[in-house]
């Protein structure tokens, strides 16, 4: 083998730079990896430094606690991701167990659904409430709107209140005339005659209320003595607003329910749209207490009453029904 062949190998042999692939040159100086401990006085080289989040600087294994380095943000980092949490969630307070559900009753703190205080769903408004507030009066269950329900159509709510006035006037008109009956029955004898004494005390007791009643109440000064009727008028708060909602007033015996109605409503202050609107929901009505019934517009006010009576005046009763109206 000549020289110059056995010079060419042994150049190949000891020049690594000629085969690039044999093996990776380090770039820069040893001291460029890491980083210098921050902390006064170490200055200590960490290949593997810790950076503090609340002043930014890195420090060796020795000095990384906040405490360590005496960081001048001690602390820092902690309230940021404290106040980060605390934004993003609506509430920190624990989430209640399903089983202490609290009465839907607002101003109520007891908790239903609990092994020894039992709650009780009420159907109407479906909510849960606690023993005290289980009734439907305790809980104002008439003014609240069940969970779930469809939306009212306004018509059809009036409609109702409509409906479930007269139903309550209807069941206090009978509750009237079985008191009255029953306070007259109190009045007779051993032998169920009444007595002289008797007759003569409820007739004084009718004079005084017919005397009190005729020195209150208002009217046309106009009308004959012998031609006017007293009556004790209301409007019913469950269908209609009035400034004034009751009232004593006297009337001619020959003037229509319609005209009687008119001259109520307008002494009250109650709207009165009966000449203005078709529909029976704004039509304002009379129900005479003592017979029980609502009365035609067209009949005279002196046929179905008497003195001393009371009528109500109620909006949006029904559509005109018999059962309604012509009772």
């Amino acid at each position: 083998m000549s020289t110059s062949k056995i010079a060419n190998m042994a150049s190949s042999r000891h020049t690594p730079t000629d085969n690039p692939e044999s093996f990776t040159a380090m770039q820069g100086d040893l001291d460029a990896i890491g980083a210098h401990c921050q902390m006064e006085y170490c200055h200590k080289l960490d290949l593997l430094p810790f950076k503090c989040m609340s002043c930014k600087s890195v420090f060796c294994l020795d000095h990384r606690s906040e405490t360590a380095h005496q960081c001048l943000r001690e602390g820092a980092w902690a309230t940021e991701q404290r106040l980060r949490a605390m934004s993003q969630t609506p509430s920190m307070a624990p989430a209640r167990p399903a089983d202490e559900r609290k009465c839907a009753e607002p101003e109520c703190r007891s908790q239903t659904s609990r092994s020894l205080t039992t709650g009780v769903h009420c159907g109407t408004c479906n909510r849960q409430y606690c023993l005290k507030h289980r009734m439907q009066e305790d809980h104002n269950c008439k003014n609240l709107i069940p969970i779930g329900a469809r939306p009212t159509n306004p018509l059809q709510a009036q409609r109702e209140r409509g409906r479930l006035a007269f139903a309550r006037l209807k069941t206090w008109a009978e509750e009237k005339r079985k008191q009255e009956f029953e306070r007259h029955k109190e009045k007779k004898g051993v032998f169920g005659f009444a007595t002289k004494v008797s007759a003569a005390s409820v007739a004084r007791e009718k004079l005084a209320e017919m005397n009190a009643l005729k020195k209150a109440a208002k009217g046309e000064a106009s009308i004959p003595q012998d031609k006017r009727i007293y009556l004790n008028v209301e409007a019913s708060a469950d269908t209609t607003k009035a400034k004034f909602p009751t009232g004593k007033f006297f009337y001619n015996k020959e003037w229509t329910v319609g005209r009687v109605l008119d001259v109520a409503a307008k002494a009250l202050q109650v709207e009165n749209v009966n000449n203005r609107s078709d529909k029976e929901e704004d039509k304002l009505r009379v129900f005479h207490v003592e017979g029980g019934r609502l009365l035609k517009f067209s009949e005279k006010i002196g046929a179905p009453c008497a003195n001393g009576n009371m009528i109500v005046l109620l909006r949006g009763v029904g559509d005109g029904e018999p059962d309604l109206i012509d009772l």
